[in-house]
């Protein structure tokens, strides 16, 4: 069925908010109207993408009519290297909204992804576009099975929870998240946001990980983030590492 968009426009008027059956990424949708001078919270979203973005030119796949596909225009007072925090804040806007909307308890693994089960059910991407921060969230909700490529790492809403969810209640829910964490850091500075997030998230403190990096995977123990909004990684051999980027999976015994 059908997200319901005469719902949630009437519940907020004063957001523009556009829908559309099919689209390449709603994060290109979204850039090209920050780019036209859309206003700050604009959001798009569409039923199905056929070129959905992850991070490093990965695709997030994007079933017609069983996720939350959205991209958000922020134009917000924040510097590019507030991006990482950034992203951390939307994560637990996230973690929020799933959480009111479904009673579901997440994980956040650094930087951004949404865990359930120790499996991604959500994903959040930010970009600078036309004056604007374009922040992409996806959202698992109603799939019953994946594609095999993705399917050992990936879940959804339902499928840990046995029933069926309103895709309006939690993009309700995230609107209203994304504002308040939003907040939080406009007013707080980064410190706020690194706080709960290192309270929310099992792998910000002594979770043993393997980081994939460009041509090297580092194995330790997380230790914690930087003011940046960085991971600390304590190695075997006791140097400590900083990581910006990469992709962070828990070592199985």
């Amino acid at each position: 069925m059908a997200l319901d968009i005469a719902r949630l426009r009437a519940n907020f008027p004063d957001r523009e908010i556009l829908w559309q059956e099919v689209t390449g990424s709603t994060m290109t949708d979204a850039a090209l109207l920050a780019a036209a001078g859309c206003p700050s919270g604009t959001v798009v979203g569409a039923e199905e993408q056929i070129a959905g973005q992850g991070r490093y030119g990965r695709s997030w796949y994007s079933e017609r009519g069983t996720g939350l596909y959205v991209s958000i225009v922020l134009r917000l007072p924040l510097a590019a290297d507030d991006v990482p925090v950034l992203t951390l804040a939307l994560g637990l806007a996230t973690a929020e909204a799933i959480a009111r909307a479904t009673g579901l308890a997440c994980d956040l693994r650094w930087p951004n992804d949404v865990l359930l089960d120790e499996k991604k059910c959500a994903g959040i991407l930010i970009q600078s576009a036309g004056g604007a921060f374009i922040a992409g969230i996806g959202v698992n909700v109603n799939q019953t099975a994946f594609p095999a490529d993705i399917a050992g790492g990936a879940t959804s809403l339902r499928l840990v929870s046995g029933a069926e969810h309103s895709r309006e209640d939690l993009l309700e829910n995230l609107l209203r998240s994304t504002d308040s964490f939003v907040k939080m850091l406009l007013e707080g500075g980064r410190e706020p946001v690194l706080r709960v997030f290192s309270r929310a998230s099992s792998y910000t403190f002594g979770k043993r990980v393997v980081v994939e990096q460009a041509g090297a995977a580092l194995e330790g123990v997380t230790d914690g983030l930087t003011p940046s909004g960085f991971l600390l990684l304590r190695q075997d051999d006791g140097r400590t590492s900083l990581i910006t980027a990469g992709g962070v999976r828990p070592v199985t015994p």
